[in-house]
């Protein structure tokens, strides 16, 4: 885990809404307590650039989590579009040949490798023909990803402490699955946890969106999970 990160930018707000100016309200409501946003296929497909520009216009970071997957040089041209923009972090989806295209190209852009998805479970793994546990694959496209340059990997939070153990502590692992604790219900994720427990793990970053954007108090629920976070950063 990353001892440098500030407070507010360890939680990545996802901006999951389908219209950039809702999006941009969000940051200007958020923009006091966190730093860091995701943009996702969903908005990026609605603002563009403009959105991903104004969000840094702001002072704010932006992780462009479009999961880059086609052909390796396809996806090099793709980084290259991104490398310059300011953008912080940019996902990418694929093979050996994908991820060491991305990192071919990426200058100061952090690439993470998504590892697998956290809507997948066993079974879903079985009915896409692929035998093992989701652990044994993420961890091992983890593995390979670190090894050909990636800053980092997307994966979730129950991969967390083994990909410490195993891999190391050199590089960025960034959460989604996070929901608050005491809630019910998963959404369409199905390996979820806790903010604090995937810190405790040693994830460097949780991503948070509907658990927010949902709740009865948006701040409120923002303030809750950053004290959840600087408790399990004390912890760790």
């Amino acid at each position: 885990m990353s001892a440098d990160i500030p407070l507010r930018e360890r939680i990545i707000f996802a901006l999951d809404f389908p219209e950039a100016g809702q999006a941009l309200e969000w940051v200007d409501r958020l923009g006091g307590h966190l730093g860091f946003y995701k943009v996702g296929l969903q908005l990026f497909l609605a603002g563009g650039w403009d959105v991903v520009d104004e969000i840094i216009r702001r002072g704010h970071k932006v992780m462009l989590d479009l999961k880059f997957f086609d052909i390796p040089e396809t996806v090099r041209l793709a980084v290259a579009q991104v490398r310059d923009r300011g953008v912080s972090f940019a996902t990418v989806h694929g093979n050996d040949a994908i991820i060491e295209a991305a990192v071919r190209e990426k200058g100061e852009l952090r690439v993470l490798a998504v590892t697998v998805l956290t809507s997948f479970d066993e079974s879903d793994l079985r009915a896409m023909g692929l035998s093992g546990s989701v652990r044994e694959l993420v961890l091992g496209r983890a593995a390979r990803a670190i090894e050909a340059g990636c800053d980092g990997v997307v994966a979730s939070p129950l991969e967390v402490a083994e990909m410490r153990e195993n891999i190391g502590h050199g590089f960025r692992i960034v959460t989604p699955g996070i929901r608050a604790a005491g809630a019910s219900g998963s959404d369409d994720q199905k390996r979820i946890a806790t903010a604090g427990n995937a810190i405790r793990a040693g994830a460097d970053h949780v991503v948070i969106g509907r658990p927010i954007s949902r709740a009865k108090d948006p701040e409120a629920a923002v303030i809750d999970f950053k004290k959840e976070v600087e408790k399990a950063l004390s912890e760790a």
